[in-house]
């Protein structure tokens, strides 16, 4: 039988973030993995109009827990909903839910964060650096507690370009940061915003960076892990491939090609993509829950969960399997061509895609206004630009991270627990992984239905047939300008035309005289 699973049997386990992305699948693999679980304890914020309850049940209803349900068919007893709020002080736990957690919590798993790239900092400190602060101060007081394992990112540090398994330090300690976050109005934080972070590309790699470092100061006698994947995608394998429910990263970019918005971005094909699937990601910080609480290790260890240093994929290749896979699986109602080229690293083609984004989207709505609708194509044009220029940083380089540690546990595991608990990047096949990626992007991410596949490739056809009209009639249009501006582009013009036309001459007489 696999330790792991066999170690989390019996425990009272807290989950920060399980709302969320990698929230959900963490609790699908305990509860798959570890039925006899005592609870899991699960941090929701309270919202307008429904319970906490009719939360848990909306989460558990998805298609994510079918196959829990089969072997913890009383799945919903194991959740317990605690009402709290990472924005206020003391995460707003009710005394009574406060001294529940502190009486019988064994493991925290803090996944919880903001992971948006244009946050302002006051709020990413809060929830990046307080929220980890005081959830410390909380697991401090935790008689029961074996293991504190904090989810980061592997781009914390991404100002480097070799990343090992250390914190690093930053110029300005967190306790000052935070102290300032409460008397600076939201104006001076915008401006002192950008001398912070330095060379950095935004505040969410920023405070993540700092929420280590008060995990190294305030930690004090806690067993802690810190684990920092990637890029993380849909799922590998577990529970099943190519599961997906948030928008962030790729699926972002799969979408907005899918749908016709995006046709190109300006990324370096041979960029790493160091992309990871969540269930890999899941994998290893059960893992190390498991190691941090039975080995109890002197000192802070830190895992990267990445996969450019054993198995790389390039944005080029990415991207042409994206649209080999748009082919067979195209998806509905697409805005122009579901096409991206991820293969355009040059500032005038950058320009010119920015302005063949935009034109149609123009057009577009001036037909919804002619047509008596709200506009509002160019408004999620923008959104999906500006989405873009925050993402070029990470698309146009590659970093390299140190995986002394993720190797080491891996070593550790018995056979049982590598195949229960795999987080081998190695064993992937990229090729399939990414076609099962976009097809989950449709399937449980939009929601489309997959018996319409045959029109959608037809509805593909017709628009990719617009897009080349709408081209050629763009070229044909810039070019009989500049001819009319221009005498050195009349002579090439008419240099070309006579060239064909005695082109075509010498093949007309070539056949007759073989005639």
């Amino acid at each position: 039988m696999s330790m792991i699973s066999a170690f989390y049997n019996g425990k009272s386990i807290l989950i920060t973030g399980a709302t969320g992305f990698l929230g959900k699948v963490m609790m699908e693999k305990l509860l798959r993995t570890s039925p006899d679980l005592k609870v899991i304890y699960i941090l929701v914020r309270p919202k307008a109009g429904q319970t906490l309850q009719q939360r848990v049940f909306q989460i558990l209803n998805s298609k994510l827990f079918e196959k829990v349900k089969e072997v913890c068919p009383k799945v919903h007893e194991k959740i317990r909903a605690i009402s709290a709020d990472l924005n206020q002080h003391d995460l707003a736990i009710s005394k009574e839910d406060m001294q529940e957690l502190l009486s019988h919590t064994n493991i925290i798993f803090h996944c919880a964060a903001t992971v948006r790239f244009d946050d302002n900092l006051r709020h990413a400190v809060q929830l990046n650096v307080t929220a980890t602060q005081q959830l410390l101060s909380i697991a401090s007081q935790m008689p029961r507690l074996e293991a504190f394992i904090h989810i980061s990112t592997a781009f914390a540090n991404c100002n480097l370009k070799h990343i090992d398994e250390v914190i690093y330090p930053c110029a300005v300690e967190p306790k000052q940061i935070i102290d300032s976050m409460e008397w600076l109005d939201d104006a001076i934080i915008d401006e002192i915003t950008p001398k912070l972070i330095g060379d950095r590309p935004n505040t969410y790699t920023y405070t993540k960076a700092l929420g280590e470092i008060v995990l190294q100061q305030e930690g004090g006698n806690l067993n802690i892990a810190i684990i920092r994947p990637s890029i993380v995608g849909a799922t590998w394998q577990e529970p099943f491939p190519g599961w997906i429910d948030s928008i962030n990263g790729p699926s972002g970019l799969i979408v907005a090609a899918g749908k016709g918005f995006l046709r190109s971005i300006r990324a370096t094909p041979m960029a790493v993509a160091d992309l990871i699937p969540v269930d890999l990601v899941i994998n290893l910080t059960l893992a190390v829950g498991w190691y941090t609480a039975v080995h109890r290790p002197k000192s802070t260890l830190i895992y990267h969960c990445t996969s450019g240093n054993l198995n790389p994929c390039h944005w080029g290749k990415m991207g042409f399997q994206v649209l080999a896979t748009f082919e067979k699986i195209p998806f509905e109602r697409a805005f122009r061509r579901p096409n991206a080229d991820f293969t355009t690293n040059n500032i005038t083609t950058h320009y010119w895609n920015a302005v063949s984004h935009r034109v149609p989207a123009i057009i577009y709505d001036v037909y919804l206004r002619l047509t008596g609708r709200k506009p509002r194509m160019t408004k999620v044009m923008n959104r999906l630009l500006r989405t873009l220029s925050m993402l070029e940083y990470f698309v146009n380089q590659s970093w390299e991270w140190s995986t002394y540690n993720t190797e080491m546990l891996m070593s550790e595991l018995s056979p049982e627990d590598q195949r229960v608990f795999n987080f081998d990047v190695r064993q992937l096949n990229w090729l399939e992984y990414i076609e099962n990626y976009v097809l989950g992007v449709k399937k449980y991410l939009l929601k489309e239905d997959m018996a319409g596949i045959p029109e959608a490739r037809q509805h593909l056809k017709r628009l990719r047939n617009i897009h080349y009209l709408f081209n050629t009639a763009l070229f044909l249009i810039a070019w009989r300008l500049l001819i009319a501006r221009s005498q050195v582009a009349r002579n090439v013009w008419f240099f070309i035309v006579s060239f064909c036309y005695k082109l075509l001459s010498y093949f007309r007489a070539s056949s007759r005289l073989k005639v």
